[in-house]
């Protein structure tokens, strides 16, 4: 055992010792059932005008202790923020004074007291009554207040919570922004719905899935990788705005982009096309921007993006001919597409038509440089199997992304609704996946669902999570979930 090893060790034993001495005197904290708490630390500060003189409780955890002979000072932190504690030996009596001396930062404690301000301008708690409410056994980082490691904050988030204010600021702003979407979807007249997370095939999005087993239907069963059948099934049956925020599953690559489970809003309206969503979601996140974060202008990493509409709009074709200064309609045959895509060093695959190269040309010269929010419509009907054709022009669809600080944000279609055509793509589908070692099948239930009739119908899917990095200004994914995939220490 190394020196730190050994020290660490001989506070968690002074500490369960003083647990020891509380239980055998009959006062083991962790019997306390509750405690009446009128006032949050921000409430009593924000109002202090009209509390001043006037008593309070607030609870928390005791963060620092300060003073010496019989007046203490201390900072409580509760979920709002922090307040300063007043504790004098005369206000709260002997004995309860030498026990609140030998209590331990990270202690949780309930205080009573008249609210005023100290000789030097602090709001504070003047206290009468303190209680010990929860026994901290395991000291707080040496330096706490500004904990950095990264890999022991995402792995112990409590303690990045208790350590750093702006990572209880972020998820402060995650929950405002996950109310606006759904303040703003209700106002547009949109059903919130629950759709399944466990499913029996394989289908929609191009993405690998986890794999579970219902032991008692004695069936394989996947994590679910998107919302969207299920979603447009709900259009069928007549519900004729629905969207859903959820968890959705990939068992794929880490990045500070991607993370294994992660959060989805997905919606869809009956009777509009892709054009409809275009305008939907630029109004969304202007007001979620503008509720999370009280501006539609935000810095992100040095960058200002700006998320007031309209947005700029390009076709796929056009983005590629501005940032790679490629005429794909100049491509006449799959061979010649290919052979641009070999030229220009991008990897290509020996089923790749002109449809399959446009898009990566797109994804490996473009998407960087779509800083600002941008719109990219009209995606080849290849890489889109659940979109509408174009109707002047079916090798394309009625598909857009949209993109921001160079990352899709979402994706968007004119629903396909024609059964016939769906299941001609769907086994298209299927079959280059079983050609690939995947276990894929049609889903013969949403096809049978297209075939009682879907009416015309605009979707879209956006990532939460990549919304608040850009709300937050946080570089990584995990930055904004509370608790992200880690690899595992052993």
């Amino acid at each position: 055992m190394d020196n730190q090893e050994q020290s660490l060790s001989e506070l968690l034993q002074i500490r369960r010792d003083k647990l020891s001495a509380l239980q055998s005197a009959g006062k083991n904290p962790y019997s306390v059932t509750s405690y009446g708490r009128t006032h949050l630390a921000e409430s009593i500060k924000d109002s202090f005008e009209t509390l001043e003189g006037q008593t309070v409780r607030v609870c928390g955890r005791l963060m620092s202790k300060r003073g010496m002979g019989k007046t203490v000072f201390c900072d409580l932190l509760d979920g709002s923020g922090r307040i300063q504690l007043y504790v004098k030996l005369d206000d709260v009596g002997e004995e309860v004074f030498e026990e609140f001396k030998k209590w331990d930062i990270g202690d949780i404690a309930g205080a009573e007291g008249s609210v005023f301000r100290t000789k030097s301008g602090e709001i504070s708690v003047r206290v009468n009554d303190i209680r010990l409410l929860s026994k901290s056994l395991r000291p707080l980082p040496e330096k706490f207040h500004g904990l950095t490691d990264m890999e022991t904050r995402y792995r112990q988030r409590y303690i990045d919570l208790i350590s750093n204010p702006e990572v209880r600021d972020t998820f402060v702003k995650r929950s405002k922004a996950l109310n606006a979407i759904r303040q703003f979807m209700a106002n547009e007249g949109f059903l919130e719905v629950e759709t399944p997370i466990l499913h029996m095939i394989d289908t929609g999005a191009a993405a690998r899935p986890f794999k579970t087993h219902h032991n008692t239907l004695d069936i394989p069963m996947l994590l679910r990788i998107e919302m969207e059948l299920h979603l447009k099934r709900l259009i069928v049956g007549g519900f004729d705005r629905v969207f859903e925020i959820g968890r959705n599953f990939r068992n794929e690559g880490m990045s500070p982009k991607h993370n294994p489970e992660f959060t989805m809003c997905e919606f869809y309206q009956a009777y509009t096309d892709y054009n409809g969503m275009m305008d939907l979601i630029e109004r969304l996140f202007a007001h979620v921007a503008e509720t999370a974060t009280g501006t539609t202008k935000l810095s992100y990493q040095g960058e200002e993006i700006d998320l007031t509409p309209p947005w700029s709009r390009l076709t796929m074709a056009e983005a590629v001919k501005k940032y790679a200064n490629i005429d794909c309609g100049g491509w006449t045959t799959d061979e010649e597409a290919r052979k641009c895509l070999k030229e220009l060093h991008i990897p290509c695959e020996s089923h790749f038509t002109k449809g399959d190269c446009l898009n990566a040309v797109f994804e490996e010269k473009c998407e960087e440089h779509l800083i600002q929010p941008t719109i990219i419509m009209d995606y080849p009907v290849e890489v889109s199997p659940l979109a509408k054709c174009k109707p002047d022009n079916p090798l394309f669809t009625e598909r857009f992304e949209f993109f921001m600080n160079g990352w899709e944000g979402g994706n968007a279609f004119s629903e396909l609704n024609d059964p016939i055509d769906q299941r001609k793509r769907f086994e298209a589908q299927v079959a280059l996946r079983r050609s690939q070692g995947v276990d894929a099948r049609v889903d013969e239930d949403f096809l049978t669902a297209m075939e009682i009739g879907m009416p015309p119908t605009g979707g879209l899917g956006f990532g939460v999570d990549r919304l608040v990095m850009l709300l937050t200004d946080s570089p990584s994914i995990r930055d904004v979930l509370l608790f992200p995939t880690m690899k595992p220490i052993d």
